[in-house]
């Protein structure tokens, strides 16, 4: 399965990618309509708490999640959905949507800088050279934002750092047997410390129900319903049924729609700095994820765990 596509699954599979291209590309915009009227934390809150539920009655119900998995979920949970989609968010309130998207393109860079730092997995050639292109065009990037939104830039930075560990804490997490029923425990606790933040963070008094505009409660259930849902559960479908390389390009799809539809709905400037920054981190992405692994030595053949679904 690593080598090929089942003929059979083929269609299955190109409609699964078009999904995961358009819908986790399409999410920046999401969020950046649904904050108009509602507040960031609290928002994503209610979507990873409304979205945890339906997953759970869909997969999880007759399942007895043990103390270790709940642990692991609220550590995934903080990592990915605390800090990682509630930084994105934060950052969106000084930072076009576009230019968010492609510094979160990063994660694949942190990835791979982890799994060298404390995984001790060997970097091939063209890994190395996309680490220093990629950080070489988030720090373009980064550059070009003004003084005021130079902390955004910072947050998503570490936004996607805490994304990737909490990605590569997940391989070896104790997980139910069911991938979705894992998600589901993830998204709960996630959606509770994100609560937990935006009250924290003064949100509360932020909420006034009569000035909820009706684009921000559709993009709201449009991220519930396709971004955490639909577009969760065809990733971890094509995990099982599709080589992990093919999957990967979603990392630098992604940005590519989030820059155009930031550009096209959103009127968001496109300027050089945005696609020669963009561009420089798209190539770093497209030389990590394309390089072949290199192999441990044969002493430490098996000291890692595999790799496994979120």
């Amino acid at each position: 399965m690593e080598q090929h596509v089942d003929a059979r699954r083929r269609p299955a599979v190109w409609v699964a990618l078009a999904a995961l291209y358009l819908i986790w590309g399409s999410t920046y915009l999401g969020i950046e309509v649904a904050m108009r009227t509602l507040p960031p934390l609290l928002m994503l809150s209610l979507r990873f708490l409304v979205a945890g539920a339906v997953l759970w009655l869909l997969v999880g119900r007759g399942q007895r999640p043990t103390l270790r998995h709940w642990r692991a979920a609220a550590v995934i949970g903080a990592a990915l959905l605390l800090f990682g989609n509630g930084g994105v968010a934060l950052a969106q309130e000084t930072i076009d949507t576009g230019t968010v998207a492609l510094i979160v393109g990063s994660v694949p860079l942190w990835l791979a800088l982890l799994d060298r730092v404390f995984l001790g997995q060997r970097l091939a050639p063209a890994a190395v050279a996309g680490l220093v292109v990629g950080f070489g065009g988030v720090a373009f990037l980064a550059g070009g934002v003004g003084g005021g939104s130079l902390g955004g830039a910072a947050l998503v930075l570490v936004a996607s750092l805490a994304w990737a560990a909490g990605s590569l804490y997940a391989r070896r997490a104790a997980a139910p047997r069911r991938p979705l029923t894992g998600a589901a425990l993830q998204m709960l606790v996630g959606g509770v410390l994100l609560g937990l933040a935006g009250l924290a963070r003064g949100e509360a008094g932020q909420v006034d129900p009569a000035a909820v505009s009706g684009e921000s409660v559709a993009a709201l259930v449009y991220l519930i319903a396709f971004g955490s849902l639909v577009g969760f559960s065809a990733y971890v479908w094509l995990l099982r049924n599709a080589p992990t390389s093919l999957v990967g390009t979603y990392a630098y799809v992604n940005p590519v729609v989030a820059v155009a539809l930031g550009t096209l709905v959103l009127g968001e400037p496109l300027g050089a700095r945005v696609l020669l920054g963009g561009g420089a981190i798209l190539a770093a992405v497209i030389l990590i994820v394309s390089a072949r692994p290199i192999a441990a030595p044969a002493a430490r053949t098996g000291a890692v765990a595999p790799a496994r679904a979120r």
